[in-house]
């Protein structure tokens, strides 16, 4: 089960456990107590507040020293020195699935269902929940990203030429668009990208759901060898989906100490794992003369002059660009040339907004677009030879494709496609998505049917509560038309040099928040960044604060320590075990009737099986579309 414990009890047995028995004794645990309280009250004032609370919790869970990139640290890997600031990293276990809800512990089984694509009978797929975000975000309700293998037990079974469907639920996305047009953008500026199309879900689970209308998927082209056979004219050839935001950084000569970052999704031979390493030597020890007359041989210029001109101009920061992750690279079997590839862009358009404000992305330097350090990309920059190409497509493409009217339009003719399948899923959806078409914000949440914010449950209305606990949230996204159009004007001023750009500060995804100087964004978790802090910060103060002030004294600290020992240590044993930590963890801090409005908390029990039938038990999946709404797959 995944709760707060999943974190915090480690922490408490490394930190605590002086004598090294396994176990905490009171006087231990009211040790431990002091020990923290004393280290995040960080200016000595008596008291901690949020930001310290925050803070503190992100410090003892990415303690310094212990950041070596490659390096398993807790829930997830970390990099610290040399392998960029330290932070969360989304990172699985050793030969797992990545990102962040791998990170936390959740793993998705494949069970077999029935499908039936528009009349086309395909019995005994395989099938199991996808996503991290997206699937945090819809444990709530029953419409859930899916990943459906046509091929798994049926070798040559095939639809349309393709064998896997991603069925992507666009939770994060009122206007279910923005992976739509962003694949299109990519395949229209060049780059090798995902066809998409659109797919009206259908489930029937024997005694509990008969043809339930699930919702609108947008259906996404999944990149494999077939997609490399199609785009590059092979079927060899390495695919890796790096998880990193230390790209192709020398970690020594071991492939092991690669393999999770980079997670081959094809076999892998020596030689192609010697070239990313080869790679990885060159971008971290060459001179940059040498760096410049050698990239070539590694990168295809004007293809990654594409991609980036591209993802740069969606201001897409769930990317490259900040988190590390949300692309695939392609290593090709004949000119042993790196091919990037765009996955996953349902916060497109400016729409991360974990990353800068608002105006950050829509101005968000063309010269300097990525957030803190990045060895890779400061260099590729920095060679003439590419940087002149890049600028040169994003003066062709702001000229041609990124031209808002034709953007706007898209929009339009889309809007009336699909307007029909939102309203048959709710009134409420329906009103987000009318206003987000029209150009208006609508507010949402993030995480929030599974206690990260907003109300319990898989259906919310417009406004739900913020998440994360802070006053607002996350903000509302500016929907793709406004943006598009501050996009333009800010590429075309800083074309021009009548702009500098912002450029964005700090780690990304976890570690030290901070302004950052001029155009830096402060994160939304402020002082000590967005990390583990972040959830668990509003639960430890609600649960420690006595006296309801908003703020902690040490008084208060050692009472609640004190308190919680004699409750936990259920055995009367005078020493808590492991057990009793995770049990009495996960019951203090994590209920829902403990949770401040709109902050974090765990449903009971912590993260199990998602409400209503068990995976298991859900054989007939049968997505079916209509045909208005789903165009033939095309590029």
């Amino acid at each position: 089960m995944f709760g707060p414990s999943l974190f915090l009890a480690p922490v408490f047995l490394s930190q605590g456990d002086t004598d090294g028995d396994g176990r905490l004794s009171a006087v231990e645990f009211a040790g431990l107590g002091d020990k923290w309280f004393t280290g995040w009250d960080t200016n000595r004032t008596g008291e901690l507040d949020a930001d310290k609370l925050r803070a503190g919790l992100n410090a003892i869970l990415t303690p310094p020293g212990m950041g070596e990139a490659g390096t398993p640290r807790g829930p997830g890997r970390l990099e610290g020195p040399g392998g960029g600031p330290p932070g969360m990293v989304l990172q699985g276990p050793e030969g797992k699935r990545n990102g962040l809800a791998a990170m936390l512990g959740l793993d998705f089984p494949t069970v077999r269902a029935d499908l039936d694509f528009a009349g086309i009978g395909f019995p005994d797929v395989s099938v199991r929940y996808k996503g991290n975000g997206t699937f945090m975000e819809s444990r709530g309700s029953l419409k859930r990203s899916l990943k459906v293998d046509l091929n798994d037990g049926f070798p040559g079974r095939k639809l349309g030429g393709v064998t896997k469907l991603n069925l992507h639920n666009c939770v994060t996305d009122p206007s279910r668009m923005n992976e739509v047009l962003s694949h299109r953008l990519f395949r229209d500026a060049g780059v090798p990208a995902p066809r998409t199309a659109y797919a009206q879900v259908f489930l029937t689970v024997p005694d509990h759901h008969e043809r339930r209308y699930v919702g609108l998927y947008s259906l996404v082209e999944n990149v494999d060898n077939s997609f490399a056979s199609d785009r590059f004219g092979t079927k060899k050839g390495a695919l890796f989906k790096p998880v990193t935001r230390q790209l192709f950084e020398d970690r020594g000569p071991d492939w092991a100490a690669y393999r999770q970052s980079y997670d081959a999704k094809t076999p892998v031979s020596t030689a192609e794992t010697q070239r990313v390493i080869e790679f990885a030597r060159l971008v971290s020890h060459a001179s940059d003369s040498e760096f410049a007359a050698r990239l070539a041989g590694y990168l295809d210029l004007d293809a990654f002059a594409r991609f980036m001109a591209v993802t740069v101009w969606l201001s897409t920061l769930d990317s490259i660009l900040g988190v590390g992750q949300n692309y695939l690279v392609y290593l090709h079997p004949v000119t042993r040339q790196f091919h990037f590839i765009p996955w996953d862009l349902d916060h497109s358009f400016g729409q991360f907004p974990m990353v800068g404000t608002q105006e950050q992305r829509e101005t968000l330097s063309i010269r300097q677009p990525w957030q803190g350090e990045n060895r890779f990309l400061e260099r590729v920059f920095r060679v003439p030879t590419f940087h002149r190409r890049y600028l040169a497509r994003l003066r062709e493409f702001n000229e041609t494709v990124f031209q808002p009217d034709r953007l706007h339009r898209q929009v339009d003719e889309l809007a009336a496609v699909l307007r029909p399948a939102v309203q048959a899923e709710s009134e409420e959806k329906l009103a987000q998505f009318d206003r987000v078409v029209a150009g208006e914000p609508a507010a949402r949440s993030l995480f929030g049917p599974v206690g990260f914010g907003g109300p319990r449950g898989g259906d919310r209305g417009a406004n739900p509560s913020p998440p994360f606990g802070f006053p607002g949230g996350f903000g509302s996204p500016k929907p793709i038309k406004g943006f598009v159009t501050a996009r333009a004007k800010s590429v075309t001023d800083q074309l021009a040099g009548r702009a500098e750009g912002a450029v964005l500060s700090g780690p990304g995804f976890g570690g030290p928040g901070g302004p950052g100087g001029e155009g830096g964004a402060r994160g939304p978790g402020g002082p000590g960044g967005f990390g583990p802090g972040t959830f668990l910060g509003p639960a430890f103060l609600t649960a420690l604060d006595a006296d309801k002030s908003g703020s902690l004294t040490r008084e208060e600290f050692g009472n609640v320590f004190r308190r919680w020992f004699e409750t936990w240590n259920t055995d009367q044993s005078g020493s808590l075990s492991e057990p009793q930590l995770r049990a009495g963890i996960d019951r203090e801090l994590a209920p829902f009737r403990g949770r401040p409005p709109g902050g974090f908390g765990f449903p009971p029990g912590g993260f199990g099986p998602p409400p209503g039938p068990a995976a298991e038990s859900m054989p007939g999946i049968e997505p079916t579309a209509s045909p208005a709404a789903l165009p033939a797959l095309r590029p």
